[in-house]
């Protein structure tokens, strides 16, 4: 899945009621926590000290969680808790069965508050057999080894070419994103819509929305993964 040296090996499991006790969670977390998870495995540990990479100005280690689930899928409201209250960058394998997800967040420092990072803006990949699911480590240092997990699990969603950082690729995405539910929701009005003027209206709109997503699509070079 994943080509890594052998110093990163960690292996280690997390016993469940270790998250129970550290972190705060709601009655539904954690019942979501306990029905929807089977067992978590702390498999590597990505640092200069492991890896052939410089530290990084934001990311110096990114762990790599594989969680086995009881069932295939799991509430990303129970992933965002272990990423915020966890004080390194995480790459999340999820697995059941035969079958495996890669999960990532775009992790930022925050400012202030109870806990050290900020997640947001998670992709993911398709469920894939274990043999068939590919990342790669790659770049200079570990800022960009990290920026180059997010890029292969959002595939063809992120923009990829000089002036567009990643912090940007990611806001147009997000833009994108609303725009496509924007135009979905005005086409279901538009058909249902009996007023001649008011269907004129809408449809300028719609016009309006397209235009715009057109002029914000990203240069594709994958299509097989999302953004939930």
């Amino acid at each position: 899945m994943i080509d890594l040296p052998a110093r990163t090996v960690f292996n280690r499991r997390i016993p469940k009621r270790k998250f129970y006790e550290k972190l705060s969670m709601s009655a539904e977390l954690k019942r979501l926590f306990t029905e929807q998870i089977c067992v978590i495995y702390w498999r590597n540990k990505i640092s200069p000290s492991t890896v052939n990479l410089a530290a990084g100005e934001t990311v110096t280690e990114i762990e790599v969680f594989e969680i086995r689930l009881n069932h295939p899928g799991l509430d990303k409201r129970v992933l965002h808790l272990i990423d915020r209250e966890i004080p390194y960058h995480i790459l999340f394998l999820l697995m059941h069965e035969d079958q495996v997800q890669a999960w990532i967040g775009c992790k930022e420092q925050s400012q202030g508050g109870k806990t050290a990072f900020k997640p947001s803006s998670y992709y993911h990949t398709e469920w894939h057999a274990l043999d068939e699911l590919s990342l790669r480590l790659e770049g200079l240092n570990m800022d960009s080894a990290y920026e180059g997990f997010i890029r292969q699990i959002a595939g063809g969603r992120l923009e990829d070419k000089p002036g567009v950082d990643l912090k940007t690729a990611i806001a147009l995405d997000a833009r994108r994103s609303k725009l496509q539910r924007e135009i979905a929701a005005l086409e279901n009005k538009v058909r249902i819509e009996k007023q001649f003027n008011t269907q004129v209206t809408l449809n300028g709109k719609l016009k309006r929305l397209k235009k715009e997503l057109d002029g914000i699509a990203p240069s594709r070079r994958h299509e097989e993964h999302k953004e939930d």
